[in-house]
């Protein structure tokens, strides 16, 4: 395999010999206490590579800024959606999810052929799709996908810390780290937490003990 066909563990040849138009489509968030899930859906432009595609995961954040800009210039077509706190806690997380992903895939205004999406299992789609265990490390618009929607999301985390201080969103992005837990029991849950989430569920329960009491 050439070095054009393998970029950072990425494998070109996944979708080489497919004559259509392919998306990448990947999600971020579905592990956090808080925020929406956000995803996003790529068709990358072959004749306008973008170096240095990975998994949004491998990459400083300084990398995954600059090649956001790329992607947004270069792909074919990009669109980025999202699941609010409300549709998770109603739906619940996977389903939300894969609501979020049908609202990026819908939201390209080019209609792909097939929709390679990272993960397990495959939201309902008006086209072909087709699942990709560990897909934003292997196919490279899957990883073009997790950039767009890892950054977008950082920057609403970042944007809540200042509407929320004290919880430390802004580094921890909303994850169940021991900082994010222990303010969810000192300050308890705001607006943006999932009520679904057993640390939140429990979090709201003690509020209401304490205003009983």
């Amino acid at each position: 395999m050439s070095n054009v066909k393998l970029q950072m563990g990425l494998d070109f040849n996944l979708v080489a010999e497919v004559e259509e138009l392919v998306a990448g489509v990947d999600e971020v968030g579905r592990g956090p206490l808080c925020g929406a899930v956000v995803t996003a859906a790529v068709i990358l432009d072959p004749k306008r590579p973008i170096l240095g595609l990975n998994d949004s995961k491998k990459l400083t954040e300084a990398r995954r800024e600059k090649l956001y800009d790329e992607i947004c210039e270069k792909a074919l077509s990009w669109c980025i959606a999202r699941a609010e706190v409300e549709e998770i806690d109603e739906l619940n997380i996977l389903h939300a999810t894969m609501l979020a992903m049908q609202r990026a895939v819908e939201g390209l205004h080019i209609t792909p052929k097939l929709a390679m999406i990272d993960g397990n299992r495959c939201p309902k789609l008006s086209m072909r799709a087709e699942a990709v265990i560990q897909g934003d490390g292997k196919v490279p618009a899957i990883a073009a996908a997790s950039i767009l929607a890892k950054v977008s999301r950082d920057r609403e985390m970042a944007a809540f810390e200042l509407i929320y201080p004290g919880y430390g969103i802004g580094g921890h992005k909303g994850y169940p780290t021991p900082v994010h837990l222990e303010a969810l029991a000192r300050l308890g849950p705001t607006p943006i937490h999932r009520r679904s989430f057993a640390p939140v569920r429990l979090a709201y329960e003690a509020r209401e003990g304490l205003i009983e009491s």
